[in-house]
């Protein structure tokens, strides 16, 4: 099984002075503007690693949510929050790590087995395996 999803940008003008706008295949995303001021300051819109921290957080709950069924376990609440950093290399700038940060309700779960369990689909998440970064996992178990 396979599948293959698209996004298009159009951006116009220079990086500094310049704006884009994204859009996803589904629409979810519609013509969000992107800018330097998006992506360096504080004016609102997205920009790419906020979007790669809704990917990030977003695949690892799912690949979590995929291993604990697999475990005989099924979580009411996965809440996942992905912090992720951009950082200048000297020679450019490089997505440096993604912080998840967890707060799990799965009744009956024992910490040890999910501690194993978490740590292994944070790192079979594809957005993990896509990304050339430290990644962390914070969690909390209720």
């Amino acid at each position: 099984m396979h599948t293959t999803k698209h996004a298009h940008t159009v951006w116009e003008g220079s990086a500094r002075d310049g704006a884009g706008k994204v859009t996803s295949q589904s629409n979810a995303l519609q013509n969000q503007k992107l800018s330097f001021k998006k992506r360096f300051e504080d004016e609102r819109g997205t920009n790419p690693e906020e979007l790669i921290a809704a990917a990030h957080s977003a695949c690892f709950s799912m690949a979590l949510a995929y291993a604990l069924d697999q475990s005989g376990h099924t979580a009411s609440k996965l809440d996942t929050d992905a912090g992720v950093t951009l950082e200048s290399t000297g020679n450019g700038y490089k997505v440096s790590s993604s912080v998840l940060k967890l707060n799990a309700t799965v009744p009956g779960m024992d910490r040890e087995e999910f501690a194993k369990i978490a740590e292994k689909a944070k790192t079979d998440c594809p957005v993990s395996k896509l990304l050339d970064a430290d990644i962390k996992l914070e969690w909390m178990l209720n």
